[in-house]
């Protein structure tokens, strides 16, 4: 999710007016159940590193490099920070209205720029982790509109719209993939992740807190995995997600949640309550002696970076 201006948070509520009740009867047969419950296992929360002003220090998306870095984009502050384990900062790259942020199949990390509905145009920059000052250069340019970023194997670019239809695919040669993108015809999406061949992704404009799987290699077939807002007047506002031991985890911005998912049935928990508006999380990888069959790292729009440790 990203910083908008009253006049945009307005047409945003009236669009998931809209589109809520629509979807909801587009799909019948996803679950829609009580209260969630919460998840089993115990899970602690330690602050990372501390925020500052709640938005005007909005951290947006994160993404470990495998190398022992963790990526994270600021951007009110347009930049990308590298910490290390210690939660040191150890560098800044200058990104405007930094975003979504993943690592490319190249070791490459990716981010999404000109995240804000009232920038002219965005797109993709790209800078080597390993480098000891990374450049950002752009690969992608002459898009809008873009927030979640998603990259399959052979180096495609998914970017969600949350006031769009069609999730954007874009090719390694930064050509667009226009038949698959209207095919991918959702409405609002925002968080979005790749588990084998399928792509899920969260919508945001659903007032019943939607997530949909999306085939990779035939995304007209897409369908929705559960509907996390039992209570439609009390949406979630469903933001970015990762996969962990084999679910899905979904950071709830509005209800400041972590929600686990099953991907295969749809039955959902709440793993951790309390968060300050979370807008991603990712599970810990090649970052020191954080196990990534533990340790998910969460970014807030209150500024901070936490840890959660999952028994």
């Amino acid at each position: 999710m990203r910083i908008r201006s009253t006049a945009v948070v307005t047409s945003l509520l009236a669009a998931m007016a809209l589109a809520g009740p629509s979807a909801a009867a587009a799909d019948s047969r996803a679950p829609l159940g009580t209260a969630l419950r919460s998840c089993q296992e115990q899970a602690r929360v330690e602050v990372f590193r501390k925020g500052g002003v709640p938005l005007l220090d909005w951290r947006e998306n994160l993404e470990f490099d495998g190398r022992g870095t963790l990526w994270v984009s600021h951007v009110a502050k347009h930049r990308v920070e590298g910490y290390a384990p210690d939660g040191t900062l150890r560098t800044t790259v200058p990104v405007t209205g930094a975003g979504g942020i993943r690592r490319g199949p190249d070791g490459m990390m990716y981010v999404n720029f000109g995240v804000n509905p009232l920038t002219p145009h965005g797109g993709i920059m790209r800078f080597d982790p390993s480098a000891a000052h990374p450049t950002p250069r752009k690969v992608v340019d002459g898009i809008s509109g873009v927030n979640g970023l998603a990259i399959d194997s052979a180096g495609n670019f998914y970017l969600s719209r949350e006031l769009s239809t069609g999730i954007l695919k874009i090719r390694p040669d930064g050509t667009r993939d226009e038949a698959w993108t209207r095919a991918a015809d959702i409405f609002g999406t925002n968080g979005l992740d790749i588990i084998g061949d399928q792509l899920y992704a969260s919508v945001l404009t659903d007032l019943t807190s939607r997530v949909v799987r999306i085939p990779l290699d035939d995304p007209g077939r897409h369908t929705t995995v559960a509907r996390l807002s039992p209570n439609p007047l009390r949406g979630k506002l469903l933001d970015d997600m990762t996969h962990f031991r084999g679910d899905l985890v979904v950071a709830g911005f509005g209800s400041g949640e972590l929600i686990r998912v099953d991907p295969a049935t749809g039955n959902s928990c709440v793993l951790v309550k309390g968060l300050h508006m979370p807008s991603s999380v990712r599970v810990a990888q090649g970052f020191g002696g954080h196990d990534p069959r533990h340790h998910l790292f969460v970014v807030e729009a209150s500024g901070r970076i936490v840890k959660v440790t999952v028994a």
